[in-house]
């Protein structure tokens, strides 16, 4: 592989690690491996720290095509918890408010979900790296500060519901998005549509463009195919 000139690695990012963390992890051994200081690496499209899936790199030369592989459609499993929420919209904070959930049945979760399908306006999570005033608001939420987040518009291409359990009020969809969308803030939505509340308690990116997961490496497995001398820079 010639990752100085540029390689593009498909990897199933961990669950906890953030994006750059993988970004971080994978340079430091590429740079040791080719006796390089510096090496650019990016990722094509950042996920939650408690999310996994599909994470692309760009090394290299090939780091100019990452603003492309951004724009690639995204399939993503979600579970939602019907009837409570966060802060965050997701595990990384505890409940705060905890709503009805007796009237949702699988026919209106049918329902409600197709109306979401097509082009829709979404607000950003204030737990996010969407930027306000040259800050990422999640900035100015951990200050505990109110910020305005202006909506965004995005195309929601496909979702299904896998599953939903009545019982415990769990919900598992599949959405196929474009760029940008927020999945903590479609469970936000969902939530508020069914009259209730919602929150990921589960995120798995599975696609990116043409990738799927299967086509991913892990993380410690390719560095240790690097240290090995298994995969190595082309001479």
């Amino acid at each position: 592989m010639d990752f100085i000139n540029g390689e593009i690695l498909y990897f199933n990012k961990p669950l906890h690690w953030t994006s750059f963390d993988v970004v971080n992890r994978v340079r430091r051994v590429l740079c040791r491996s080719i006796d390089q200081k510096k090496l650019k690496v990016g990722h094509a499209g950042t996920l939650d720290p408690l999310a996994t899936g599909v994470i692309v790199l760009c090394t290299g030369k090939a780091t100019k095509r990452i603003e492309e592989l951004q724009y690639g459609v995204k399939e993503y499993i979600a579970t939602l918890q019907l009837g409570a929420t966060t802060p965050s919209f997701d595990l990384e904070h505890p409940i705060d408010q905890t709503y009805p959930t007796e009237h949702i049945t699988r026919e209106l979760v049918d329902e409600i979900i197709k109306r979401f399908i097509g082009e829709i306006w979404q607000v950003p999570p204030v737990y996010s790296a969407v930027k306000i005033d040259g800050k990422r608001a999640f900035d100015y939420a951990r200050k505990g500060q109110e910020v305005e987040i202006k909506p965004k518009l995005l195309v929601i291409d496909e979702i299904e519901v896998l599953d939903f359990n009545e019982e415990n009020m769990q919900l598992t969809i599949r959405v196929v998005c474009s760029k940008g969308t927020y999945i903590r803030a479609l469970a936000r939505d969902i939530g508020e549509a069914l009259l209730s509340g919602a929150h990921l308690t589960a995120l798995q990116r599975t696609q990116v463009g043409d990738i799927r997961l299967n086509d991913c490496m892990e993380v410690e497995d390719f560095i240790a195919c690097i240290e090995k001398g298994i995969i190595k820079q082309d001479v």
